[in-house]
């Protein structure tokens, strides 16, 4: 009788051992390990049989033909701009985002949108009745007869329905829900998220239909499953913002038919996830000009964004100081404080420091140094900053205010929300109609400015 051959899989990232073992040597995760069965065995080198079966000779790179996708709008700007100008037929998408945040609500109105536009879509739910969906689908006004419902969790099942009629979208909510016949672990573990998006991915690329599926994420924010997930897919979306805010981005972390920097913003409204047409004011206020506010322009992408920057500086009662930022990277802000103790004297090893970008949006990028100084100095002193004047530039840690990439296209955006001033690194090479620039490139000339 043949000795039979034991195998375990970590449920965290999919590592293999011969032996359990409390904590996983790739992934440091403990008590993951499951042991695999003898079918889900078979199903394995059943796999790696047929990958080494169907092995191809290699061709020159001058004898192959480009392939041409031509796009179909999504009927949603926000969409199209993310995903590089519109869905790619065989395209595999994934999306993630905390609990709560609208992906299911995107996906729906999607594919309401491409039902529409004389679309065939299949949406596929494991987790709402199909009453639920209905619910959703009224306030969304999302009823189209080309809008197919599917409370389905086998995946054997939802390619069967495939196979009966000629869908040319497939929306999946989720993929930790689906399950196939060929392994026999739970829905949700590594095994099944792997054969399910493989399974699907071939599907789609073999019948040319845009696959959309919405995986979960962990209490790290990452995407639940294993990491090959996001490397199978053509493109990673993540949706991200409060749930306690109306405005939401939707930003690319991968993606093969497109740019990976441009984002989407959408808003909550009564009746679901509208595109943000107009969000020119919506980080920004032109009120009465306080201390400890400043403005400047950062890029999301290929678009400008006026954005208000706030600052708190109060006398601290504690030997040590608090630094807080919100929507602006800490150590930058440790480093830029560090900068003005030194080349300056400003005693701020004294004095708490609180940072905050107001709309809820996260900068990530180093033109906001400058009104993040601005802004510093300005509640130091309790000095109001004129409501017209921008901030663009980066600081270097030697002092000195250094240019920033479009430039041009940040100051067109100020003067059409009506600023009249702008503080840069250094003069535009196009001269911009409404906005004075003031040339700064040093730290204490922007206090002599101020």
């Amino acid at each position: 009788m043949a000795k039979k051959k034991t195998l375990f899989e970590c449920q965290a990232c999919g590592f293999q051992t011969a032996k359990w073992m409390g904590k996983c040597p790739n992934c440091n995760a403990w008590d993951e390990f499951l042991e695999l069965s003898a079918s889900q065995q078979d199903v394995l080198k059943e796999t790696a049989t047929s990958s080494k079966k169907s092995t191809k000779s290699a061709t020159p790179i001058t004898d192959i033909e480009e392939e041409h996708h031509e796009r179909f709008s999504s009927n949603d700007q926000e969409l199209d701009l993310v995903l590089g100008g519109g869905i790619v037929p065989g395209s595999l998408t994934l999306i993630g985002g905390s609990p709560g945040v609208g992906k299911s609500t995107l996906l729906l109105k999607i594919g309401s949108n491409l039902a529409k536009a004389g679309k065939k879509v299949l949406y596929v739910s494991g987790e709402e009745s199909l009453g639920q969906i209905k619910i959703r689908a009224n306030r969304l006004d999302a009823n189209d007869e080309k809008l197919f419902l599917l409370s389905e969790i086998k995946l054997e099942n939802v390619f069967q329905e495939l196979r009966q009629s000629d869908y040319d979208i497939l929306i999946v909510d989720s993929i930790q829900t689906l399950y196939s016949e060929k392994v026999s672990s739970a829905p949700g573990s590594v095994s099944q998220v792997r054969e399910i998006t493989f399974e699907l991915m071939r599907h789609g690329k073999d019948e040319d239909i845009a696959i959309f599926i919405i995986g979960h994420i962990t209490k790290e924010g990452s995407i639940a499953g294993p990491r090959v997930l996001e490397h199978m897919v053509d493109t990673v979306l993540y949706f991200e913002g409060d749930a306690n805010r109306e405005l939401r981005m939707l930003r690319s972390i991968k993606n093969r038919h497109g740019s990976t920097s441009e984002v989407g913003i959408f808003e909550m409204t009564k009746t679901g996830l509208m595109s943000a047409t107009d969000i020119s004011k919506k980080f920004f206020s032109r009120g009465i000009a306080r201390a400890g506010s400043a403005i400047t322009v950062t890029m999301e992408g290929s678009r400008p964004i006026v954005l208000e920057v706030q600052a708190l500086v109060s006398q601290s009662g504690y030997p040590n100081p608090k630094r807080s930022a919100t929507g602006f990277e800490l150590n930058r802000l440790t480093m830029l404080l560090a900068l003005l103790e030194r080349k300056l004297d400003l005693p701020f090893n004294e004095y708490d420091v609180f940072v905050n970008i107001a709309g809820g949006i996260k900068i990530n990028e180093t033109a906001a140094d400058l009104a993040i100084i601005a802004a510093i100095i300005s509640s130091f002193r309790d000095r109001p900053i004129s409501k017209e004047s921008v901030f663009i530039g980066e600081v270097s840690l030697i002092g000195d205010i250094r240019d920033i990439y479009n430039l041009d296209l940040r100051l067109r955006e100020a003067s059409t929300q009506g600023f009249g001033r702008a503080i840069v690194p250094k003069k535009p090479l196009e001269a911009q109609k409404n906005i004075k620039c003031y040339e700064v490139d040093e730290v204490s000339k922007l206090i002599d400015w101020m």
